[in-house]
């Protein structure tokens, strides 16, 4: 698997989620609980830990989920597939503007958190193959992590050591 550029943000993967449990193994954290849920168009399953002290989630709620490489709009291009329905517009790609850091954001500025509820930024530590067409990746974001396991297709081109922010917002 070759790896992507590092110049560019890559959306990674995109789906909605129905939340269908909550700390199924018993609550372990006084600010964290542990959801599952299944997508709705690419049918992978996501185990999720959640800040519920920052961010409100239920079980029958619908969240969007988005992995990329970055926050920046105006160098977004989509690694996943053509069919990947975005949420936001892109912005042409402009080499003299990029951003390496979220924190170089001002005021007046907009990035890809803007358009999301919940942002955290973490590592793929592990890309388990179970099957040959399912697979299951691993984020740990400082602790807090999360697992999506489905058609390797959905999620070729996340790797092991990547660095990814997963962004998450209410679904009506």
């Amino acid at each position: 698997m070759t790896a992507l550029p590092k110049a560019k943000n890559y959306i990674l993967f995109t789906d909605t989620f129905a939340i269908n449990d909550m700390d199924k193994e018993g609550k372990k954290f006084d600010r964290v609980s542990r959801f599952t849920g299944r997508g709705e168009n690419l049918e992978m399953e996501l185990t999720i830990d959640i800040n519920t002290e920052l961010y409100s989630l239920d079980i029958g709620d619908k969240v969007m989920l988005m992995l990329t490489t970055s926050l920046s709009l105006d160098t977004a291009n989509i690694a996943q597939s053509e069919e990947t329905i975005l949420p936001f517009p892109i912005m042409a790609q402009d080499d003299q503007q990029e951003k390496t850091s979220w924190r170089e954001k001002s005021h007046i500025e907009r990035d890809l958190s803007d358009d999301f509820e919940y942002v955290m930024y973490g590592k793929v530590y592990k890309y388990d193959e179970e099957k040959r067409s399912k697979v299951a990746v691993y984020v740990s974001f400082g602790g807090l992590l999360m697992s999506l396991e489905g058609d390797f297709r959905h999620v070729q081109n996340i790797h092991v050591g990547q660095s990814v922010y997963m962004l998450m917002k209410h679904q009506l």
